[in-house]
């Protein structure tokens, strides 16, 4: 048996090595900054003995703050915080940016959008980011409507490359080589598409086309030496979700492109948007290439889901004790939303009904910006005290937490709030590390 690598960066590419031989191992990446979420991560990594892939977007964590208020190096001290918590080696946390480029910036010229860009790269290589994905494929204030060519968007990712490069420079001798995501058909940040036919699978023909320019850049900006290091590759293979919609994926639209896999660099596909497919279509993505599974809203949707079975359960038992105080999720939830609907205004559409119902429930699960509002967390702090504070009859579990109420009998599981709602959100993971191979 061979030894198993000593750190997570080495268990990445060892587990690339093993995808591209043709084993049925694969690697998920959590997309998501929301505490519950990082902490059922950690619990699911450590029961599995996997690497725990945490990645933050351009948008959601910057060098000003982000969309979670947090830099780089908070967000790292955050995600090894909970990992130690956990009982999570160290070694065995693997940090990537997602989309880093000029994203939170493309209202500004290029040249500005990239500058900033640059910065996101280099603060996000000295908090200790190991995984770069390299995305430069959208329009700046002065680029067509149409975005920029493939060529444009190769030179822009070599620019940020070099930025990572040079930051890498600072690190302690012996830090671990950084690894990299390329490509230029990339989905937006958070996923979701508009109703209507799902998304054309990517061209395999272009796939050498794409590489060579990926490849010349990497050359014009002297940093040949990192092309081996690039890992992963994004495309589409045809998945996504929208407000009530579900892509799943078709194995037979994407063969063609697993047999397009190159024989050098050697990496494997980057799918991005695999929330709420089906166990057996990620694990077919699995073992044709797309070995590297991006999930982030699904995870968030859990989440939701959880408190809501909670506040039902809340509102069964105590809705009728004097000196109580219910909890007011939802309309804690909703008041937040309606204050500020920045990140929802603009992807939600229909009568007022339809859009009160997608604000909350729709698989863009658009909500997941607002559980960070000081109203919100005084809520869910109420619900998990007065749940806390009194024996739940395991009959209440079974109607509004089926899958609980079965850990809870089987003795795995507390009856604490906090740790239902992990177990709700390890129900999503554990379709993940059966695809990837667990």
């Amino acid at each position: 048996m061979e030894p198993r690598p000593n750190n997570a960066n080495e268990r990445l590419r060892e587990i690339i090595r093993r995808n591209r031989r043709s084993e049925k191992v694969g690697v998920y990446a959590i997309c998501s900054a929301h505490p519950s979420v990082i902490a059922a991560a950690v619990q699911q990594a450590a029961e599995d003995e996997l690497v725990l892939h945490i990645e933050s977007t351009s948008s959601q964590v910057n060098q000003l703050g982000g969309y979670t208020r947090q830099t780089p190096s908070q967000f790292a001290e955050f995600v090894h915080s909970a990992a130690q918590e956990g009982g999570l080696p160290r070694d065995r946390v693997l940090l990537g940016g997602d989309h880093l480029g000029p994203y939170p910036w493309r209202e500004q010229p290029w040249h500005v959008a990239l500058h900033h860009a640059r910065e996101l790269v280099r603060a996000c290589v000295l908090a200790g980011y190991q995984k770069i994905h390299l995305d430069a494929s959208m329009a700046c204030a002065d680029d067509p409507a149409s975005g920029p060519d493939q060529r444009t968007i190769a030179q822009r990712a070599a620019i940020l490359c070099r930025a990572a490069e040079s930051a890498f420079e600072d690190l302690p001798q012996g830090s671990s080589p950084l690894l990299y995501v390329i490509g230029t058909e990339v989905p937006a940040p958070g996923g979701e598409s508009l109703p209507g036919a799902p998304p054309a699978v990517s061209s395999a023909d272009q796939i050498d086309h794409t590489l060579e320019l990926f490849r010349a850049a990497f050359e014009e900006q002297r940093v040949p030496a990192t092309w081996e290091r690039v890992i992963g590759m994004v495309v589409q293979p045809g998945v996504e979700f929208g407000e009530n919609v579900v892509f799943d994926y078709e194995r037979q639209k994407a063969m063609a492109l697993s047999s397009a896999l190159p024989e050098t660099p050697a990496l494997v596909y980057e799918a991005h948007s695999t929330d709420y497919q089906k166990p057996a279509a990620l694990a077919q993505m699995v073992e044709d290439h797309f070995a590297i599974l991006k999930v982030g809203p699904w995870l968030t949707f859990a989440f939701r889901e959880a408190v809501f079975a909670l506040g039902a359960i809340e509102r069964e038992l105590l809705a009728h004790r004097r000196g109580v105080r219910l909890s007011q999720i939802r309309e804690a939830l909703q008041a937040a939303m309606l204050r500020n609907p920045v990140y929802w205004q603009s992807y939600y559409h229909g009568s007022e009904d339809e859009i009160q119902l997608a604000r909350i429930y729709s698989y863009s699960d658009r909500c997941r910006y607002y559980w960070g509002d000081a109203k919100v967390q005084q809520e869910l702090a109420q619900l998990r005290a007065n749940l806390d504070a009194c024996p739940v009859p395991p009959t209440l579990f079974s109607q509004y937490l089926p899958s609980q109420y079965e850990a809870i009998r089987s003795g795995r599981l507390s009856t604490h709030a906090e740790d239902m709602i992990q177990e709700h959100i390890r129900t999503a993971l554990r379709v993940y590390a059966a695809a990837c191979g667990v």
